[in-house]
């Protein structure tokens, strides 16, 4: 199972504010844990809202609108992408993310990534499982079913 926790923004990530020294040493640590225990995909931080742009719906059109947005308590600030075998060992991890001093509230949220292996066999047209698989194949992802 493949599982994404995202780390939530706050006022100083989207003042661009870099986190101490420490806070850098402790999440090099953890994500260091995750890969020596063979369960990181990927995991990233991201810049500010402000470098970045939404894209809006309406009426068949879309459009988009460009950062800053106001409400950093519902923006992400960066991520990890994981591969576990369940939903309690996915949350075991999101509990050792270092944590900034201060910090209150809700701070991450742990996700289920759904893909073509989620799918029922007799759901999916083998053709198009086929098609999935191929592509995964492409990109160099590991079977989830592993």
């Amino acid at each position: 199972m493949k599982f994404m926790i995202v780390g939530k923004a706050s006022a100083e990530t989207e003042a661009g504010v870099l986190p101490s020294q420490e806070l850098v040493d402790n999440m090099h640590a953890y994500n260091e844990s995750l890969a020596k225990a063979g369960v990181l995909l990927a995991g990233e931080g991201l810049y500010p809202s402000s470098y970045g742009a939404q894209i809006a719906y309406s009426g068949g059109r879309a459009s988009v609108i460009d950062g800053p947005f106001t409400e950093a308590k519902e923006l992400i600030a960066g991520f990890w992408l994981i591969q576990v075998k369940s939903r309690e060992e996915a949350i075991e991890w999101a509990l050792r993310v270092p944590v900034p001093p201060g910090h209150e509230g809700v701070g991450l949220d742990v996700w289920r990534v759904f893909d073509a292996a989620d799918v029922p066999d007799d759901t999916l047209p083998p053709q198009e499982r086929a098609r999935e698989e191929a592509l995964r194949e492409r990109l160099g992802v590991d079977d989830p079913d592993a």
